[in-house]
């Protein structure tokens, strides 16, 4: 999967700017899917399979789109002001680099601080694209980017600037090319604007109306030197949410993918996020409720330009959703 992996994460998608992205993944699966369809919001909409007796409507939901900034202001001598499309955080951005949408490439610099022990806040950092003035500046207002960083393979350990979510847009990729028959009907969604409020999800799911979700999403770490508590750890497997703070996965779902790792032998572990949330939550929440959970794929330094997964969680996840969607659900 790494060839795709790569294709993935090295395109550019901020939040409402999905469309190369979208392009890209809807070549990736069309030999695959029994309908594709796109929607008002952009959402990349592939469906699997029909609806037999014992199966489900069930949507899957990955999201396209990265985090980025977005021009607010150009100076006069050129340099470009900015604020955030989803959770950028400053300490990560001083002397990275950008690319626009435009293809317009630019480094974040930073005005003099008066302690070296500070972080500089987002009003005092700009994006230089070479420009000497505004006049000759090729980004305007309202112009958006993302970070730039190629794809770093370590071996059992990769890194890129949006793991969050493109490696769980692989995950559904290869779930999709390898599921070879199933009870129900599959819609595999790639969302937009999960980073600005999981608004793309919100919006496929009312309009499939799915009887069962699931998210497919990045989660944090805690096995890191003096990082966070959290019983989550690269190369333990992929984590069955129970709990973050915009939802509680259905109990009923969580037994179930228990059931089915233990059942085909695929490490797991149990995921309870005190900060953050997915596209589950958005489709947990629409019309008059879905029962909802989420397949998480552990990841250090989520927001960062430099993003890292293991390689085994990554296709342990692609066998442990192939299994959840090869056979009857059973939520009893």
């Amino acid at each position: 999967m790494k060839d795709l992996i790569r294709k993935l994460v090295e395109a550019i998608g901020p939040s409402g700017y999905e469309q190369a992205i979208r392009e890209l993944i809807k070549e990736e699966v069309a030999p695959y899917a029994d309908e594709i369809r796109v929607d008002a919001m952009g959402n990349l909409i592939v469906r699997k399979g029909q609806k037999r007796e014992g199966g489900l409507r069930i949507m899957t939901a990955a999201h396209m789109d990265e985090i980025g900034v977005i021009a607010t202001h150009i100076e006069e001598d050129g340099f470009v002001r900015f604020t955030t499309i989803g959770g950028v955080r400053p300490h990560t951005c001083l002397g990275g680099r950008v690319q626009f949408v435009n293809g317009v490439r630019g480094v974040i610099g930073g005005e003099k601080l008066d302690s070296m022990e500070r972080v500089h806040s987002f009003d005092r950092l700009f994006i230089d694209v070479g420009a000497t003035s505004k006049e000759d500046c090729p980004v305007k207002v309202g112009d958006v980017a993302a970070f730039e960083r190629p794809f770093l393979d370590l071996g059992k350990r990769l890194v890129a600037k949006s793991m969050d979510d493109r490696i769980a847009c692989a995950v559904q990729i290869e779930a999709l090319r390898r599921l070879q028959t199933t009870p129900h009907e599959v819609y595999f969604v790639f969302s937009t604007q999960e980073e600005v409020g999981t608004r793309g999800a919100a919006t496929a799911a009312f309009g499939i109306d799915p009887e069962l979700g699931l998210s497919v999403d990045v989660t944090l770490t805690g096995d890191t030197p003096k990082g966070m508590k959290m019983a989550v750890a690269l190369g333990k497997g992929p984590a069955i949410k129970v709990r973050d703070s915009g939802m509680l996965a259905d109990p009923r779902v969580v037994r179930w993918m228990v059931e089915m790792a233990e059942k085909a032998h695929i490490p797991y572990q149990l995921e309870v996020l005190e900060a953050g949330s997915t596209d589950a939550r958005a489709i947990q929440l629409t019309r008059a409720g879905v029962i909802s959970g989420c397949l998480s794929i552990p990841c250090r330094y989520i927001h960062s330009p430099s993003e890292m997964v293991d390689y085994d969680d990554v296709q342990n996840a692609v066998s442990l959703l192939v299994a959840l969607l090869s056979q009857p659900v059973n939520l009893a």
